[in-house]
Parts: C-alpha cells; structure tokens; sequence
C-alpha cells in the first residue's frame, strides 16, 4: 500500500455547529435542515478519543459530543437519536444503535479520556445506559465494545460487566448456518465487522477463548467473502446473502470503517498478517483500490464521500462517511510500511 493521508479534521468541524455535527451534507456544504444525529456524535467522541494529540478546536468536539449524549439520554438509560436543526429531539428513546453506539463512546471516553471530569462524566453515562438491555445484535455488540473498554482499564466495574456477561450469552447463541454460511444472520447487513469484533473484544475481557476464537475465524471469514480481485468489494446497502454475485453498489464507508476497526483489535490479540492486510485493504479502499477505482474522499477538505455507485463516488460528504474516514485513517498509523 501507498503511505494513507493523515486524518484531516477540516470538513468534520465545518459541520458542526454549537450544537453538533449535522448529518448531512450536498458537496461539502453542510445541510443544517437535516439537523443531527446521536449516532454521528458517538462516533465523533470515539474519533477525537483515538487522537494522539488533537488540536484544541478538535480537543472540544470531545466535550461538545458528551453534552450532546448526555442530552440524548432518557432517565431510564435509553438514546434518543435524532435532534432537529433547532435543537428539538424528533423521536423518543430506544435501545437501537444510538444505544449501542453511545455505550462503545462512552466506554471509549471512561478508559481513555484525557482528564477525570471527562472520565467521570462519561461513566456516569454509560452506568444509566448499562441497565437496558437491546434485541438487535449490532446493537448488543456496539455496547459490547464500550463495556469491554471502560473494563480494560477498570475490572471490577459491575454494570460494565453485566453488560458484557449478556452480550456474552447472546453471541453464544448466534452460531451461523454451518460451514457454508457461518455467519449469524441469513444476510449480511450494515457494519458487518461489529459482531466478530464484538466477540473478540468480549472473549479478550471476559476470558473466554472460545468466543475469541470464534470472532477471529468469523472476522476472517467475512474478509475472505469480501474482498476480490486483491481489494475490498463490500456489502452494498441492500446487504448480501449466500447466492449473491458481486461487485454490488452502493457500498458505504461504514461498512469499510468496520473493517479497520476489527482488524486493528483482531491484531492486537493474534498476530496473523491477514488482520494488517485487511487493515491495509481498508484504508486502500478510500484511496481508490476499490470496485470502481475511485478516491472516496476530497483530499481538499478532508470529507469522506457518501457512497461507492455503479457511476462513481457519490460526493456528497456527510458526518456518517467523514467519521468512517477519520476513523480508518487513525487505524491506519498502525501499518507499518515495508520497502518493495
């Protein structure tokens, strides 16, 4: 691979306001009209967490996505998600994936934060949230990533650890169709790489290497089923079953980010050259060496394209497919370039 881009927080703070990221975009002209989104603002916590050392005006969208979960949260621990450009919340707390999300970033910030009141804030949060409990595997396995975190570096944190325990036994149950069709669903969907990330990090916090185990084989699995031709050729947005043929469009930078991110903890625990060549894939990915040959991102304002289509990228730059580029890139300091 060519040396990636440094992650290039421009067009992720040219969306956000005051109050948040707004969500969408025409170009790179944000579109206030439709307002925000809690899952944008956990990922932007996650984003601005994973910096080494950010900038102050990035430094604050940590604080800015803490006071927007926070406001997001209902008394009994459940997510709104999505907030009008006036700052009125549109739809009425779930345990969808602004739940899961926000435990994953809140988690994040509990181990990770830079200063106490960040961390105490943040495990505030994540302590409500924790009680609830969602049917809907990605997500359990986004909340499974933030509970794995904020145990990491806190063992003996109980509500962390219940949640975890539960997601545990979830997976457990979740054990494919067979060898020809071990994934846990009858189709893929969105994020794919969540759940073997998910399984990974819970059987490396609980101690379970069978479920780790498990993780790592379906994370492979998944790699081999997408990429072709020596790149990555993801699930479109329509999602993907056994007898489907390929290469499919649209295909979104989520999917691809979800990629990175299970890699990047895959080849923390197993050292298999597979977890930095998927790593490396994703990253190529954005970089054009995808079905279509496209660069999925403007170099020029550091905003991630919408989409992969059958015509090319869409290039509209949305928080969603900015933050999936952000957070790749931040993956990919980790490779380590060999000379041809």
């Amino acid at each position: 691979m060519t040396p990636s881009p440094t992650p290039d927080f421009s067009h992720l703070l040219a969306l956000t306001d005051g109050r948040g990221t707004f969500e969408h975009a025409e170009f790179d002209r944000p579109r206030p009209e439709h307002g925000y989104c809690t899952d944008d603002m956990a990922r932007v916590l996650i984003v601005t967490l994973r910096e080494p050392a950010p900038a102050p005006a990035v430094r604050r969208l940590t604080d800015l996505s803490l006071r927007f979960l926070s406001a997001a949260q209902a008394v009994d621990g459940r997510y709104r998600n999505r907030m009008n450009k006036q700052g009125k919340w549109q739809d009425r707390p779930s345990v969808d994936d602004c739940w899961g999300r926000s435990i994953w970033a809140l988690g994040t910030a509990a181990a990770h934060g830079d200063s106490e009141r960040v961390r105490q804030t943040a495990t505030a949060q994540l302590e409500r949230a924790a009680g609830q409990r969602s049917p809907s595997p990605r997500s359990t396995a986004f909340a499974a990533l933030g509970a794995a975190e904020l145990l990491a570096v806190r063992p003996g944190h109980r509500p962390a650890r219940d949640l975890l325990l539960a997601a545990a036994e979830r997976m457990a149950d979740d054990t494919g169709n067979g060898a020809a069709w071990p994934w846990p669903e009858p189709r893929l969907a969105y994020a794919n790489a969540v759940l073997p990330e998910a399984m990974i990090a819970t059987g490396v916090a609980l101690g379970r290497r069978p479920l780790l185990d498990r993780g790592l084989a379906l994370l492979g699995w998944l790699l081999d089923r997408e990429t072709s031709s020596g790149h990555l050729s993801v699930t479109p947005v329509g999602g993907a079953g056994p007898g489907d043929r390929r290469p499919v469009f649209d295909q979104q930078p989520i999917e691809v980010a979800a990629i990175a991110d299970a890699c990047a903890r895959a080849e923390t625990v197993d050292h298999d050259h597979r977890w930095t060549t998927g790593l490396a894939a994703a990253v190529d990915w954005f970089a054009g060496d995808n079905d279509g040959g496209h660069v999925m991102y403007d170099p020029g304002t550091g905003g991630g394209f919408d989409g992969l289509q059958t015509e090319g990228p869409n290039r509209n730059q949305g928080a969603e497919s900015t933050l999936a580029l952000l957070s790749t890139l931040q993956h990919g300091r980790r490779l380590v370039l060999t000379p041809a």
